[in-house]
């Protein structure tokens, strides 16, 4: 999966225009879970939902299994949805309280893979007792589970249509911690085992920490940062990802750690600053910042930041 200047608009005040995705560039490597982190209102979700065609992109490249999916129409959009799917934050609502288990799961089987009720109904089966619920779950209804079982449920319709592509849009965030650990292991053993591909939306980097190959830091609907999660975890590149992990509470013995915390709001994103978006709340913040907007440069291998002063990477604590 791949995009290239990917821009999502939507309508503002006064007939203006509000840039919820701002020319993203982004890559995630067969097989590879990429962990997507930020503050709500940043625009997680939109790239999420815009990379399976569930937002209209106003502009941009959604490379696909040799297709532009900005572009697609039709049948040839309507035949590749096959291969992408979504897990829900909430684990009720995104489910209908009227259909049972066995219809819910059933249903990308029989729209999406045109498959016989049989074997719609053998299939369903299978993936149900792959997500630990069993078999005999599927002629219940969603109100008749818990929140973690309901939540293997949206991973199971997930699965129904063998996806290439899935979008976790903060999927465990609604779950009890030890239900969490239970789901994001269900999560990681169907990435190795079926070879899927995955975005993974959260604001939890604890959660990000134990399931991503690469984490993504987004900003106002920019990419500000990408790494790999060792990388990340040990020295953030960009002043906002070193305060969002300074704001992450850490249980050890020692010395609290010295990283700058995160302070002031976001901008309005229909009246943003000049320069780097970060600039309003960057407590190194130069001219430079202040006049003229970075660059998603590289500066390691694999390893991108949208910073004109770029923290130094090698030191555990930047500030």
């Amino acid at each position: 999966m791949s995009a290239r200047g990917l821009r999502v608009e939507y309508p503002g005040r006064a007939g203006g225009r509000v840039l919820a995705l701002r020319d993203v560039d982004l890559d995630i490597a067969q097989g590879e879970t990429l962990g997507l982190v930020g503050e709500s209102g940043c625009g997680k979700s939109t790239l999420g939902r815009a990379l399976l065609r569930i937002v209209a992109p106003s502009a941009g490249r959604i490379d696909f299994l040799g297709a532009d999916l900005a572009r697609l129409r039709g049948r040839r959009l309507k035949k590749i949805r096959a291969e992408l799917q979504m897990v829900f934050q909430d684990p009720f609502g995104s489910l209908n309280p009227r259909r049972t288990v066995a219809d819910t799961v059933a249903e990308p089987l029989l729209r999406a893979r045109g498959a016989e009720r049989s074997e719609a109904r053998r299939a369903v089966a299978d993936l149900l007792d792959l997500v630990g619920l069993g078999a005999d779950a599927g002629g219940r209804k969603p109100h008749e589970f818990s929140g973690g079982q309901r939540q293997r449920i949206g991973i199971a319709r997930a699965l129904a249509s063998a996806p290439r592509f899935v979008v976790a849009d903060e999927a465990v965030s609604a779950l009890d911690v030890s239900i969490q650990a239970q789901v994001l292991n269900l999560l990681s053993d169907l990435v190795r085992d079926r070879g899927l591909t995955m975005l993974f939306i959260s604001h939890d980097l604890g959660v990000v920490r134990h399931i991503a190959d690469r984490v993504a830091v987004m900003y106002l609907g920019e990419i500000i940062e990408t790494a790999s999660r060792d990388a990340f975890f040990t020295g953030p590149a960009h002043p906002y990802s070193s305060a969002l992990l300074a704001s992450v509470p850490v249980l050890r013995p020692g010395p609290p750690t010295e990283r700058q915390p995160l302070e002031g709001e976001l901008p309005d994103p229909a009246n943003l600053p000049r320069g780097c978006l970060f600039q309003t709340r960057c407590p190194l913040v130069t001219d430079v910042c202040r006049t003229r907007h970075p660059d998603l440069r590289e500066i390691a291998p694999g390893r991108s930041v949208r910073c004109h002063l770029p923290l130094d990477t090698a030191n555990e604590d930047p500030h």
